[in-house]
């Protein structure tokens, strides 16, 4: 199972960076047409999506016990999504040693500042600034 999961996450995350590069090349970040923002269904799908982030937020504070981590983590959620989603789960599966169970994966608490969560919360404020 785990080894599904590396794959489904890496397929994640590698599938975001290149939709997230190609339309950016399109248009820039903040150049959405008015009708597409104030659309309904463009509504509806922004609190879907930032209600799935929450929600992975709140397993991700379970597990991170420094504020340091859990703050840099919530920016890069807010910020990045699912490609910091992904990265968040690829460097915890990876971090289950061999023969591991995926019991160990859903509750095992990490300690430290999280430098993967700061990475990624600094790249989400660098793009954001940039944009």
């Amino acid at each position: 199972m785990l080894w599904f999961l590396r794959l489904l996450f890496g397929l994640v995350l590698a599938s975001m960076l290149w939709v997230t590069s190609w339309a950016s090349l399109q248009c820039p970040l903040f150049a959405v047409p008015r009708d597409v923002y104030a659309h309904p269904w463009f509504i509806a799908t922004m609190f879907d999506a930032y209600w799935g982030f929450t929600t992975f937020f709140v397993w991700t504070c379970f597990k991170q016990t420094s504020w340091l981590a859990r703050i840099a983590w919530f920016l890069a959620i807010m910020l990045l999504g699912n490609i910091a989603m992904s990265a968040y789960c690829l460097s915890e599966l990876f971090s289950v040693p061999a023969g591991g169970k995926l019991a160990d994966l859903l509750v095992a608490r990490r300690d430290g500042p999280g430098w993967l969560g700061l990475g990624l919360a600094l790249a989400g404020l660098t793009v954001v600034a940039l944009a």
